[in-house]
């Protein structure tokens, strides 16, 4: 577990995983979707990690938490437009002033100010996925889906980014919060009536998880002052850390009912009938992998230092069943 690379090569809340780590981490989030796809009946998806600002928007990350979210520039259109624009003004500017020198500190004053404009063009700009919840929620987005199809599950093994702010000193050491880490996410589209039952099968599914890996657990019911706005219900699973003394949160399983269908107007109907009315979304973690890849590392941990590798996992790591301590 290299830090000094992660900063070397990005910065802050950055890591490098190395050999058995890197191996152990790809082993994790292969078992879980492997799980969800086989035993709970969730699709596999491989969503762009790149959106654009809709998308962004009907999960509820825009307009509130963009200060939350790595934005990107469209940099080749970004330069095009903005010479289009110095171009036209140009000409135009070319009938209108005689006075050159009057006619370069107006170029530059309104070529500036239309630079800004055009970086804060949603035309021009993504921003990079916190979750995967995110592309496969709108996957339902200014849809009619016949109530017959659903429940939609679908599960996706991504990297996620995180600016993090205002979280500055807290977890800036080790693996807990970092800029970019691999998550296994779970979302459900269902017919309304069905969101209360879908919402204890979709946790399951996350606790499974941690059942199988053996690692201690436990779940816990959010009160409405610690639930994001969209969420209706929400159960946080925490995962024992022995290094920490305490439990950390390793999924959060929200029932968002239809708060983000109406954003993405997203909507059913039972076939026959005019009449639609709007999904209810559902999102979890299955789980947090990096944070996975600690627990099993702590709780796992033998006294001469080597990491036993949970029998769960041996599948996918090629018979591996110790991680020696660096230089064994």
């Amino acid at each position: 577990m290299d830090f000094a690379s992660g900063v070397k090569l990005a910065g802050a809340r950055f890591t490098v995983l190395r050999s058995q780590l890197a191996r152990l981490e790809r082993a994790l989030g292969q078992f879980m979707l492997d799980l969800h796809t086989t035993e709970f009946g969730y699709t596999e998806m491989q969503p762009p990690m790149l959106v654009n600002d809709a998308t962004a928007f009907g999960t509820g990350q825009l307009p509130k938490f963009g200060d939350d979210l790595f934005r990107t520039i469209n940099y080749s259109s970004v330069r095009d437009e903005l010479t289009r624009i110095h171009d036209d003004f140009t000409q135009q500017g070319k009938t209108i002033l005689s006075d050159m020198d009057d006619w370069f500190k107006v170029l530059e004053r309104e070529v500036f100010l239309k630079s800004n404009e055009v970086l804060n063009d949603p035309r021009f700009r993504y921003w990079l996925i916190p979750t995967a919840e995110v592309p496969l929620t709108n996957l339902a987005r200014d849809l009619i889906i016949d109530e017959a199809e659903l429940p939609w599950r679908f599960t996706a093994l991504t990297a996620c980014f995180r600016s993090e702010a205002g979280a500055a000193g807290r977890d800036t050491r080790g693996m807990i919060r970092q800029h970019q880490f691999n998550k296994v996410e779970l979302v459900s589209i269902v017919a309304p009536e069905k969101s209360v039952e879908e919402h204890e099968r979709m946790t399951e599914a996350a606790e499974t998880v941690l059942k199988r890996l053996e690692l201690p657990f436990r779940t816990m019911l959010l009160c409405a002052g610690d639930m994001g706005g969209a969420a209706r219900k929400t159960y946080d699973l925490e995962v024992w850390l022995p290094g920490q003394d305490q439990y950390r949160e390793i999924s959060s399983c929200s029932n968002c009912g239809d708060w983000q269908a109406r954003r993405m107007n997203a909507r059913c109907r039972v076939p026959g009938e005019k009449q639609t009315r709007f999904v209810h979304t559902l999102n979890g973690s299955g789980l947090a992998v990096g944070r996975a890849l600690i627990a099993v590392m702590e709780n796992y941990q033998n006294e001469d230092g080597s990491i036993s590798v949970p029998d769960a996992l041996r599948p996918y790591t090629g018979g591996l069943t110790k991680i020696e301590k660096a230089g064994k």
